[in-house]
């Protein structure tokens, strides 16, 4: 039976919780205190129509302070232009993309925010029901490990060979290689990565927050389909509703689609050109200043960053402070780069 477990690492302006199937991460749900609540899947909105668009079944609607939303609407229940309706965000926005949502019921003007999405608590209470979470320095280094992880694109199977999962602009591409594998049997060998492969990429999406359509390059040819599908419809399956699969092509490809209902990570963590945000720097540095903290019980933690790094955790370090507090000495270091922090404790 596959077992799962919650933990939740809450620093100043940030909580993570993760979920791991059999010891592997498989969710990293990560919120921000400078998050949209109007952008969370799950919150509901008073909307304005905004724009219909007949050749598309779909509306632009106007969810307050210059954020829109697109609503895909059934044939018999066009909505018009300047109606209010009450919605609920399905899926968050993304580069390019807006906010996907659908339509409760009528509501009345002005446009306004109603109700919150799910916490981070409610979300890993949903996935990993009557459970206790793991708190602590236990549940950090677990959500550090399902970060790494999940900023990675090439990932060892179990018993060998790999996958590398790169999502472009039109789909999510994985690439199955039966790399340094062994066996005396070489078809049942390929049989079986490509098994091992189909599950460890639905952990994996998962993990990453992708979906849309996923074409899996699998290793090997002369594929068993029906195993391979029913070992697909058996890995994604808790991800339904929503996904649909398509045959093993001749080309050995298996291709699926998957709903995308939270932000990649990559887009949480990453400047858009690759490499760590300064926000993603500020919070590795708070969370190294806080754990030297409680390691060096009333000394003082000497913190030292660059410039745009600083900006953005001195005010999570004041917030350390008062419940730590005052044991934080900070010093800016203008020729450092981006990506250069140092904590210790002289």
């Amino acid at each position: 039976m596959s077992a799962r477990q919650a933990y939740l690492d809450r620093t100043p302006g940030e909580i993570r919780g993760v979920v791991t199937l059999n010891g592997r991460p498989e969710h990293l749900i990560l919120a921000r205190d400078d998050d949209d609540p109007r952008l969370q899947p799950g919150a509901r909105i008073a909307a304005r129509v905004r724009k219909v668009e007949p050749a598309f079944a779909s509306a632009f609607v106007d969810l307050g302070e210059g954020i829109e939303g697109l609503l895909d609407y059934p044939p018999d229940r066009r909505p018009v232009e300047g109606e209010m309706l009450e919605v609920e965000v399905r899926a968050a926005p993304r580069p390019g993309k807006l906010a996907a949502v659908r339509a409760t019921g009528p509501a009345e003007a002005p446009v306004r925010f109603l109700v919150p999405g799910p916490t981070v608590v409610d979300r890993l209470a949903h996935l990993v029901r009557n459970q206790e979470f793991v708190t602590g320095a236990e549940a950090r280094r677990m959500a550090d490990a399902a970060e790494e992880v999940a900023l990675t694109e090439v990932h060892v199977l179990p018993g060998g060979g790999v996958v590398v999962i790169e999502p472009t602009r039109a789909l999510v591409a994985v690439d199955v290689d039966l790399g340094p594998r062994k066996g005396p049997d070489p078809k049942s060998l390929v049989r079986q990565l490509n098994l091992t492969a189909v599950a460890e990429t639905a952990r994996l999406l998962r993990l990453k927050g992708l979906g849309g359509l996923v074409v899996i390059d699998l290793a090997g040819r002369g594929h068993d389909g029906t195993a391979l599908l029913n070992a697909a419809r058996n890995a994604f399956s808790v991800d339904n509703p929503g996904v649909a699969f398509g045959p093993v092509s001749r080309f050995g490809t298996l291709e699926l689609t998957v709903p995308r209902r939270t932000r990649a990570l990559t887009e949480i963590l990453l400047e858009p050109g690759g490499g760590p945000s300064d926000r993603t720097l500020a919070q590795r540095l708070v969370r190294r200043a806080e754990s030297a903290a409680e390691a060096e019980t009333g000394r003082v933690v000497k913190i030292q960053a660059a410039p745009a790094v600083a900006r953005l955790a001195w005010p999570l370090v004041d917030r350390l402070a008062g419940r730590m507090g005052a044991r934080f000495e900070r010093a800016v270091e203008a020729d450092w780069p981006r990506d250069r922090f140092e904590i210790s404790v002289p």
